[in-house]
């Protein structure tokens, strides 16, 4: 444990930041089954519509670099694409 009262503090400020981040992290993966599942459900106006309402929170969450901006750019090329393919 901390032995000081700056280190004690912190502690704390980590952990609270740890928890911010991982809701956040929590909030992309949700946002990621959403368009995943309207993909799934075959509908291409409708997947293309959830896409774009996704699209701002996958970015929302690259520019707090809860997770690096390749990663955000590669999931939504990669669902992108996958709406493309659908007829």
């Amino acid at each position: 444990m901390a032995n000081t009262a700056q280190a004690r503090k912190r502690a704390r400020q980590a952990e609270v930041r740890r928890q911010h981040n991982a809701s956040l992290k929590s909030t992309l993966r949700t946002a990621l089954k959403k368009v995943k599942k309207a993909i799934a459900g075959g509908d291409k106006a409708a997947a293309t519509k959830e896409f774009k309402a996704q699209q701002s929170v996958i970015d929302r969450i690259a520019d707090k670099k809860i997770v690096h901006k390749n990663t955000a750019s590669r999931n939504k090329t990669r669902l992108a694409q996958a709406i493309k393919a659908l007829p």
